[in-house]
């Protein structure tokens, strides 16, 4: 009995042991698998598919640079129903800036002129230089042009005196007959400064359609003998001596050179 009871506290014992290394294995266990689990770096997010992938699809905006060529459908045209007038224009412009444009225009014009006492024919050719600002703002793609520029004209012609009229003091007798003249004076000139507002709209491809109006004023005017000049080819006809306007509708292509890219400008907020 005594031998047996002495197995049997043995046993408890080593059982007693056994329990208390297993349960201090588990706890190592734990503690291990814990700190792992603390330290093992997050997973990196799932990368989107391309379907997810939203792309900026705006496309970049430019401006387009180039030449546009047209011509005066109004001096054109008038020869048709006004007898005594022949004459062209072609106009044309290059975009330097995003506003400023430089012009120029280059005619010839053949007029006849019928006034109370004479009748008179100019005929020559000019040339107008100068800018055109635009002070439209479009809008994406839009190339109208709504315009405010100066010009310096200049211009050769001659002129001929038809027939002019004596000054009749004592009309009892009637008007006395215009007398034919044909004389011929040829080597004058003229100079002149003009302010214009213009407008171009684009009605299709590369294709402008416009209408303008000029103030004008003369610089220098070499009139022939015994008579003044009327008509001025260029400057149109002279009112009250130095002043003159006049007006244009065009027709123009444009031909593109390159492009150049539209810069926003972004505000920096403080």
């Amino acid at each position: 009995m005594k031998h047996m009871s002495k197995y049997i506290f043995s046993f408890c014992f080593m059982l007693s042991l056994f329990l208390v290394q297993a349960q201090e294995t588990q706890a190592t266990k734990k503690a291990t698998i814990t700190n792992k689990t603390e330290t093992e770096p997050a997973k990196a997010p799932k990368k989107a598919t391309t379907a997810e992938v939203k792309k900026d699809s705006i496309p970049v905006k430019t401006d387009r640079y180039g030449v546009r060529f047209g011509v005066d459908l109004y001096k054109l045209t008038r020869g048709f129903y006004d007898k005594d007038y022949k004459g062209i224009e072609i106009v044309g412009d290059y975009r330097l800036s995003k506003k400023y444009y430089l012009a120029a225009e280059i005619g010839t014009e053949d007029k006849t002129t019928d006034d109370d006492r004479l009748n008179s024919t100019a005929k020559g050719s000019y040339i107008k230089a100068g800018f055109d600002y635009n002070l439209y703002q479009n809008w994406l793609d839009m190339e109208n042009i709504i315009s405010v520029g100066m010009r310096y004209g200049f211009s050769t012609f001659s002129q001929q005196l038809n027939t002019y009229k004596i000054y009749n003091a004592n009309p009892y007798w009637g008007e006395v007959p215009p007398v034919v003249s044909g004389e011929k004076f040829s080597g004058l000139s003229a100079s002149w400064l003009e302010v214009n507002a213009a407008v171009k709209a684009k009605v299709f491809n590369n294709i402008f359609i416009g209408f303008g109006v000029q103030l004008k004023t003369l610089i220098s005017n070499k009139k022939p003998d015994n008579f003044d000049n009327l008509y001025i080819p260029g400057f149109n006809r002279t009112y009250n001596g130095n002043f003159g306007i006049g007006f244009n509708y065009t027709v123009s292509y444009f031909i593109p050179i390159y492009k150049k890219k539209v810069i926003i400008p972004v505000e920096i907020k403080k």
